[in-house]
């Protein structure tokens, strides 16, 4: 008996594969928990329909590219940025719409790890479609743009990019009290490009106190994408119920047996407090505290936090991406980095120049994006 040749995709279909991804970044910061996917329709060479994933409860990419094409879909090719799912969450099946549809091949560039959704591929095969996987190249490029979903699913917490300012001598507060900014209008512009693509930014109750900080987005474009959520660890519950964050609707997390009177004025201001359990040295449990932000819907979180907090989510291995931005000119002791976590095995993704800062981006290698072969 002839084995049948494993189906592979050609350079055409790589070039609407492409294109599906650029589509899925319209929908990126716009559909947590669930993740941002691109579809494109192609039928006889050309493209019939594309579609993004929408907000939660929406339209899937899939369905959404099946309604732009009509019947047009029938015998097309479907090049999905995400492996169809096969389950019935909010939304029914991808796989159950495109077999409708008259979909007769699917090109996947990223399997879905959730056990949940996961088995789209086999569903599609056992009902007459041929699936096939794209090359690693694919899947890194997607992984990249599904670090969120991927990362909650695989964790059961969301992607962390830990960013601090700093001085050259690894202080994160200037030598002058009266001076505001570390860095300069440059690198305040990126950390705004930051935000505007996560769900939420995480301070300590520290940060609140101190600066009184809005954590929004102001200095870069949101587009539809919501402001994130500021996220507040606070296990004292000190934070001031007239606090800019709180008015933005912070979630404040905080112990089981926080003060009552303070939790129900930050209730009434505008928050949401959440428990977490404590550790033994009567910590937050940061892990517990980040798997709560998921259970929230949460897939990214910037973490802007103070020295304590920031060592602490490096020491615990919570940190997803260290980025530190740089002022070359401000400080006169020894170089060195602030924060003394262990980041051995950790490689540079990207440094370079923002104005007189510089900046630099880390992670652990263990948590790049992968590029495993697919059946």
């Amino acid at each position: 008996m002839t084995a049948t040749a494993t189906p592979t995709v050609d350079a055409t279909e790589r070039v609407h594969l492409a294109r599906a991804v650029a589509i899925a970044g319209r929908a990126r910061g716009t559909t947590s928990p669930n993740p941002a996917v691109g579809c494109v329709l192609v039928r006889d060479g050309d493209e019939v329909g594309q579609g993004w994933t929408g907000p939660p409860g929406a339209p899937h990419a899939e369905v959404a590219a099946l309604t732009a094409a009509g019947g047009a879909a029938d015998g097309a090719t479907a090049l999905v940025t995400l492996e169809p799912c096969a389950h019935h969450g909010r939304t029914p099946p991808c796989t159950g719409a495109l077999l409708a549809a008259g979909v007769r091949r699917v090109v996947v560039a990223h399997p879905d790890p959730n056990p949940q959704a996961a088995g789209g591929a086999e569903v599609l095969r056992a009902n007459g479609v041929e699936v096939c996987f794209a090359p690693p190249v694919f899947r890194a490029w997607v992984a990249g743009d599904l670090e969120g979903f991927l990362t909650r699913v695989r964790t059961g917490r969301p992607h962390v990019t830990l960013k601090l300012a700093q001085t050259v001598d690894g202080h994160l507060a200037a030598p002058d009290p009266e001076q505001r900014w570390i860095t300069g209008p440059l690198a305040r512009r990126a950390v705004h490009r930051w935000r505007a693509t996560v769900d939420a930014v995480l301070v300590g109750s520290g940060t609140v106190l101190a600066d009184d900080p809005g954590l929004d987005v102001r200095d870069a474009a949101l587009g539809d994408r919501p402001q994130p959520r500021p996220v507040v660890l606070d296990g004292r519950l000190q934070t001031p119920p007239d606090a800019r964050v709180v008015t933005r609707g912070a979630l404040v997390i905080t112990r089981p047996d926080a003060d009552e009177d303070a939790r129900r004025a930050l209730t009434a201001a505008g928050a949401e407090v959440i428990d977490v359990a404590v550790t033994d040295g009567g910590a937050l449990d940061l892990d517990a505290a980040l798997r709560s932000l998921a259970d929230h819907g949460i897939n990214t979180v910037l973490a802007e936090p103070g020295e304590v907090l920031g060592s602490a989510l490096l020491a615990a291995g919570l940190v997803d991406r260290l980025v530190r931005h740089v002022a070359v000119g401000i400080g006169t002791g020894t170089p060195r980095p602030a924060l003394d976590g262990d980041t051995t095995g950790w490689v540079t993704t990207r440094s370079g120049g923002a104005g007189d800062d510089l900046i630099w981006e880390r992670v652990p290698a263990d948590r790049l994006p992968a590029v495993q072969e697919v059946a």
